[in-house]
């Protein structure tokens, strides 16, 4: 059993499904909320490792979807405080499993890393494959709190 630290939007459709695939594979999932976690640089650049900055962030953010925040203008430092100042920005889950540091739920990866096989043959067969994007079933203003 692998002890994860999941950093997660409480009430995030795709969260949800995300840990019940990390339980049902055995892994020891302890979830914190990301919106009240308190970020520093040094805490929260390990997650994106080598990413280009553009993929850090949550397209579906407020701030991004009006166009005040655009993600492939801006360089690491700005990205990180622009995500301090405003979490709803960053890229969900984040993920860490002893010292390794991760970012976003890409099956493949996720199952290489710490194994879902029997999880994930459970999820194909109940549920659709896009685990990473929100579902936009809401209209705009009610992405924030639903994704």
């Amino acid at each position: 059993m692998t002890k994860v630290l999941f950093y997660e939007k409480p009430g995030c459709i795709n969260n949800t499904r995300q840990k019940a695939l990390l339980k049902a594979a055995g892994h020891r999932v302890i979830a914190r909320n990301l919106l009240l976690e308190p970020w520093t640089r040094d805490r929260l650049r390990p997650f994106f490792g080598d990413l280009p900055v553009a993929q850090w962030f949550n397209t579906t953010a407020p701030a991004i979807t009006t166009g005040l925040v655009v993600p492939h203008q801006l360089d690491a430092d700005i990205a990180l405080e622009l995500m301090l100042l405003d979490p709803l920005l960053i890229r969900r889950p984040l993920i860490k499993v002893g010292q390794q540091y991760h970012v976003g739920f890409d099956l493949d990866f996720i199952d290489q890393w710490i194994g879902l096989k029997t999880a994930l043959a459970l999820h194909q067969a109940k549920a659709p494959p896009d685990l990473e994007t929100c579902p936009r079933t809401h209209p705009p203003q009610a992405w924030a709190s639903t994704c």
